[in-house]
């Protein structure tokens, strides 16, 4: 609980020296453009569950305003393919041997970071950090499973469907910047931290942990007015 008030009154400070820094600092850049992209995503159960990181797509809008040569603010809408895939060890059973076991939860979320924009670099070339908070919600999921002849491989998770449709956590990345005359093209990796949980984590239910995570890399595209 301490490391989450750490992190909230970072940003907060973040976000008032951004702030700051457009009172005093000219001129101002406007851009706006689109984005799209790779998710790889997981949620970490206590008690754990075994997983590898599901693959999902994401795309968005994106509207950018610098002030000076170092500092901006962004904010991005976007929709993003998140969930888990678990990981199942190969039976020795002979009734079963060969048999692929499969679940997968996949969430689609509409999320919207808000982001202290850094940027450094010549005028063609720039490397940049992006950090700040992101809230998302829910606005579909649905499951990818083979595991409905074998009860006994069935838990606690793949019956309950989300019960806490809003995320809030905390989300960053750095990416380089090519500017052209016809617009600005951007690579980025990103890391995004969940503080809720997508299950109820009281004492009397199944976890007492249930956050989700997810890296991105994506492409975008921007245009300066």
């Amino acid at each position: 609980m301490k490391l989450k008030i750490y992190v909230i009154l970072w940003f907060t400070l973040m976000v008032s020296a951004a702030k700051a820094q457009i009172i005093i600092t000219t001129p101002y850049e406007f851009s706006v453009g689109v984005s799209g992209g790779t998710t790889f995503s997981s949620v970490s159960f206590s008690p754990k569950v075994e997983q590898t990181m599901l693959m999902g797509t994401t795309f968005g809008v994106t509207g950018r305003m610098t002030m000076g040569e170092y500092v901006g603010l962004q904010l991005e809408i976007n929709y993003a393919q998140q969930g888990w895939n678990e990981f199942f060890e190969i039976t020795e059973e002979p009734e079963n041997a060969g048999t692929d076991y499969k679940y997968a939860r996949h969430l689609d979320y509409l999320q919207i970071p808000f982001y202290t924009h850094i940027q450094f670099g010549g005028k063609k070339v720039k490397g940049f950090i992006n950090a700040g908070p992101q809230f998302g919600y829910l606005i579909s999921e649905s499951t990818d499973e083979n595991l409905g002849a074998q009860p006994a491989m069935v838990s606690a998770q793949h019956n309950m469907p989300v019960e806490k449709k809003f995320e809030w956590g905390i989300s960053g990345g750095a990416g380089i910047e090519i500017r052209t005359g016809i617009g600005y093209f951007l690579l980025e990796g990103r890391y995004f931290y969940s503080f809720g949980d997508i299950y109820s984590t009281k004492v009397k239910d199944n976890f007492s942990k249930a956050s989700s995570q997810a890296i991105t890399a994506k492409i975008s595209y921007l245009k300066p007015f």
